[in-house]
């Protein structure tokens, strides 16, 4: 399985890198499968530096803030005026609501909206599968409904945390994981309300408790130093860290 970072800014687009987006990749019989992990601010155009984004096969959004899910709006113009003609329908998963979300966003009636580009599904409770993938979504602490996501594939497993305070279900839904894609958007020593993000401190914290092999920090804001946030992580989790950046690429 293979990660590309093409999107980390934290909350909105930085100088360096657009809002939230990853794409994951993995081969099967001989196809590779690619699905996409939010599509924020600013991502659509990056993607297209790494694939062709009429080629992915799935997005999944981790909650409904403008840092990570607005370009599906470009998405919905590419896929269904493309000159070489509409392109097929893809899955979308998303909170329950993400397809109202996005038409009132384009200003389009709420139906059909964006529904002929995109087969909107709400999360199941239960794990689900896309091609190689097997992806489950966990709901954390957010002020809005959002979810880590788990993404297994080729026996080794992906957790990104999507947007979160510290809460069990996080260290739950990483559990085990080979790499943990947490967020980092607060700093230690400021007066961060609750239930809302992670300092670095607290990632690499969640990472110990759930025995990760390896973090990335990601969704740093653009008025932090990315060098203190993992200054805070490598005091508390003892594993491999790194910082994400627009075209990095793990294999995990």
């Amino acid at each position: 399985m293979r990660l590309t970072v093409v999107g980390c800014s934290g909350s909105y687009p930085g100088p360096d890198s657009p809002a939230s987006c990853y794409l994951v990749e993995a081969e099967q019989e001989g196809r590779i499968w690619r699905i996409l992990l939010d599509l924020g601010n600013g991502a659509l155009g990056a993607l297209q530096k790494f694939v062709d984004p009429l080629v992915i096969d799935a997005v999944l959004i981790s909650h409904l803030h403008a840092d990570h899910c607005m370009d599906l709006c470009g998405y919905y113009v590419m896929r269904k005026y493309h000159p070489a003609g509409a392109a097929p329908s893809i899955p979308v998963w998303g909170p329950t609501g993400t397809a109202d979300r996005m038409a009132t966003a384009y200003d389009l009636p709420l139906d059909p909206g964006m529904t002929a580009e995109f087969d909107f599904r709400a999360y199941p409770e239960e794990a689900f599968s896309v091609g190689p993938f097997t992806l489950q979504a966990v709901q954390v602490d957010h002020p809005v409904p959002a979810y880590a996501l788990r993404v297994e594939a080729d026996g080794r497993l992906l957790t990104y945390s999507g947007d979160t305070g510290p809460c069990v279900a996080l260290d739950q839904a990483a559990l085990g994981a080979d790499l943990l894609l947490a967020e980092a958007s607060f700093v230690e020593g400021s007066a961060n309300p609750p239930s809302l993000h992670l300092t670095g401190k607290e990632c690499g914290e969640a990472a110990a408790r759930s025995g990760a092999g390896r973090l990335v920090l990601t969704h740093i804001p653009p008025w932090h130093d990315r060098a203190v946030c993992l200054d805070e992580a490598r005091a508390t989790y003892d594993g491999p860290i790194e910082l994400a950046a627009t075209g990095a690429t793990f294999v995990v």
